[in-house]
């Protein structure tokens, strides 16, 4: 018999929310660059020895004009072979395929990034869309399209009736606003509630458990600015806490606004996304953007447990 196992954990932080309109006014000075060590380690235990089928990680940063990737190692148990790709999203993906059985499987990556602090405030947005609603582009539109499209149709009713107290049809709005709006929206509506269990909660469930992890909240604002018409997606990756804190992984959405681009909103903390956040996929829907997923062969209660540690920090 063939088992699934996926894992996901999340964390809140209470954050300081700067205003765009005053913040969008500080003059860039050069990048300042700090360097942050990201060690993450997920083991499977098992009480008899069982057969691993692949598996599929997203442990590696997404690279860009504000983070790099110093160096990089992951380790596997037991032994197998790792082949890199990159999927329809462009997330680097860690295909493993094992040698043999064991009782226990382990993957451990340690990674060392450089983040640009970059001012997260720091775009212009296109001036035919500052006012909601508005219009994206034409040749923005096709590429757009599965970001738009709701992941859960039936719950566009539940959505509808929880969004009036933010927006009424016919209404005149400033993008931003509106947004971070909905953001706060989310953080302030639900009470944290870490899980360990794999999946996430629909919109409709997380509005009438009034709980959620931080992939149920990036789920739900994700839904929440489709079901508007924006274009949005889900993120997973690491956040850096306080000093005596290990960090974590984490789960934000993103959504897009011509001119800007992809801006990150994380209704968990209620912020804006910034040097303290670490991406590493994105996707459409959250199922595609689980850190460690794949299966394995044995008795039905050869399960022991799952340990999983992560600790984000930056290099002295």
């Amino acid at each position: 018999m063939w088992m699934r196992s996926t894992w996901s954990l999340g964390v809140r932080r209470e954050g300081l929310e700067i205003d765009h309109r005053v913040a969008a006014e500080i003059r860039q000075e050069s990048r300042i660059m700090k360097r942050i060590q990201i060690t993450h380690k997920t083991e499977y235990y098992y009480h008899t020895p069982v057969i691993f089928g692949p598996h599929r990680a997203l442990v590696r940063p997404r690279e860009g004009h504000d983070v790099h990737i110093e160096s990089s190692v992951l380790e596997i148990e037991p032994s197998g072979q790792v082949r890199w790709h990159r999927d329809i999203y462009g997330n680097s993906i860690a295909l493993i395929t094992f040698a043999g059985p064991g009782t226990r499987l382990r993957v451990f990556s340690n990674l060392v990034v450089a983040h640009y602090l970059e001012n997260p405030f720091d775009f212009i947005i296109d001036p035919n869309a500052l006012l909601y609603p508005f219009q994206y582009p034409a040749y923005e539109q096709t590429e757009l399209i599965p970001f738009r499209l709701s992941s859960y149709p039936r719950d566009g009713d539940d959505l509808r009736l929880w969004l009036s107290a933010l927006y009424s049809p016919g209404q005149l709005i400033n993008t931003l606003d509106l947004l971070k709006g909905l953001n706060t929206h989310v953080h302030k509506s639900f009470r944290y509630l870490g899980r360990e269990e794999p999946g996430v909660q629909s919109p409709s469930e997380t509005i009438a458990l009034g709980t959620g992890s931080c992939r149920d909240y990036a789920v739900l604002m994700m839904e929440a600015a489709r079901h508007w018409g924006f274009g949005a997606r889900f993120v997973t990756g690491y956040i850096q806490m306080n000093d005596d804190q290990h960090g974590a992984t984490h789960a934000w959405t993103e959504i897009y606004i011509p001119g800007a681009g992809w801006l990150g909103f994380d209704p968990t903390n209620n912020v804006f996304t910034g040097a303290q956040h670490v991406s590493i996929a994105v996707a459409r829907d959250a199922d595609r953007a689980s850190p460690l997923s794949g299966a394995w062969q044995g008795p039905g209660d050869a399960f022991d447990r799952m340990e999983v540690s992560v600790k984000v920090v930056q290099c002295k």
